[in-house]
Parts: C-alpha cells; structure tokens; sequence
C-alpha cells in the first residue's frame, strides 16, 4: 500500500490536488488512472482514502471517499539527540525512530559536538518518507537545533532522564520508565556529555540513566532509547 502526506488537508476537505512532483510519481511511475484510490495522511493522525479523478502528471486530481481518525496515544516521546559527525548516521536515526514511533525530535549542541550546523529541511523530508513507509498517521515534530544549556531550562511535563556513560551513580532506563507518561531522553555526541553538562541536567531534574552494559554510539542509543519507551508501554 502506497501512503501519501499532504499537510494542508483536514476533516473538511472534499477534494486533494498534488503537486507536480508527485502527480508524476502517481501517474507515471505507479500507473494510477481515474478511478483508482490512493491513501493520504495529513500526519496529524487522520488517513483519508481518495479516488482520482483526473490523472494528470502535471496536477493530478483526487476527491475524497472517506476519512478516518486514529486518536493519538497516552504519551509521547521526546527526544533531544547531539547530531552526530556523519550527516547519514543522524538520518539513519530519524528514519528509524520515526518507524518506531516518536513524536519529537531536537537536535542539541553540547560541549563535545563536532557537528554543528542542521539542515532541518532535509531531515524533514526524511521524517516524511519513514512516516510514509511504515504507514504512520502521525508526522513526528522536529524543532530546531539548541545549546544543550539552553534546552534544559525548558518547561516539560513529564519523565525526564539524561543518557550518558560516566561511572557514576545510574539506574536503568528500562526499570526507571513509567508507563503512560510523556518522556523527554538526552542522548549525547560522540564523546559523551561533558561532565558539567551532566551535572546541570540533574540540576534541572534530569535522571541519570544508562541504556545496557556497552557503550553506544549516538544514534544506536537514541534508538535504545526510542524502543525502550514504546516496549514498556505495550
């Protein structure tokens, strides 16, 4: 089943007009003529089945058949992961956790970044395509990049927990998870949080929490993490 995301539909649209781009991939490269349905999602938990009524691969047109709505569940994960110094293992990570299912992600800029710089557009699209293919409703929401000093102080209702690899005193993130509740995890850069940033973010009412007995790379413990919250809410 093929999944399309068009942001700007809701409840109330009638009828859907694509854009260039995927008009073409709807008429040209998937062979859809009027007549045949398409599934969209506005990745704001509503799916609507379509049927197209003009098959044009400059604008293809499409009314509404049916529109369905999957309520969002009892709590969300929010994660704040330090880019990483490969551009693709960053990626990697956001097309997986979207599959597992987050709901926020924010880049962090910590002491020990290499990376600083985030092209958010692009991350967007890749947000897009894993929400696509594993057949999501819901687009995760991904903010921009902030210090690390800076994103601690925010307000946030929830289970807050730091991931770090210092041999200090940790408890397991499996066993300090409570179900049912919003989770916001800090994982850091290559190189770890410094040992200062560690030591504001339990000022700031994070709990330190380590993910297994070996050390990660960033984006391998963003996706510990990710699956760590899901699995102990099934």
């Amino acid at each position: 089943m093929q999944l399309f995301y068009n942001p700007t539909i809701d409840e109330n649209t009638t009828e859907i007009s694509f854009s260039k781009e995927e008009s073409k991939h709807i008429v040209k490269v998937l062979r859809k003529n009027g007549g045949d349905q398409l599934q969209i999602t506005n990745g704001k938990g509503w799916l609507f089945v379509a049927e197209i009524t003009v098959a044009d691969m400059k604008k293809c047109l499409a009314t509404i058949l049916s529109k369905s709505f999957e309520p969002p569940r009892d709590y969300k994960i929010h994660l704040a992961v330090a880019p990483t110094k490969m551009n693709d293992r960053y990626e990697w990570f956001l097309e997986k956790a979207t599959e597992i299912g987050i709901d926020t992600i924010t880049p962090i800029i910590c002491d020990h970044s290499e990376r600083k710089v985030i092209k958010i557009d692009r991350f967007e699209k890749i947000l897009q395509s894993a929400m696509k293919q594993s057949l999501h409703n819901y687009l995760p929401e991904l903010h921009e990049a902030i210090p690390f000093n800076e994103f601690i102080t925010t307000d946030f209702i929830g289970q807050k927990f730091i991931a770090h690899c210092e041999e200090t005193d940790r408890k397991s993130l499996k066993t300090s998870l409570e179900p049912k509740r919003d989770v916001l995890i800090l994982i850091g850069p290559e190189g770890d949080f410094s040992t200062k940033e560690i030591s504001s973010a339990i000022a700031s009412g994070f709990k330190p929490v380590m993910l297994g007995n070996t050390r990660l790379r960033t984006e391998t413990a963003a996706i510990v993490a990710c699956h760590s919250v899901v699995f102990s809410n099934e």
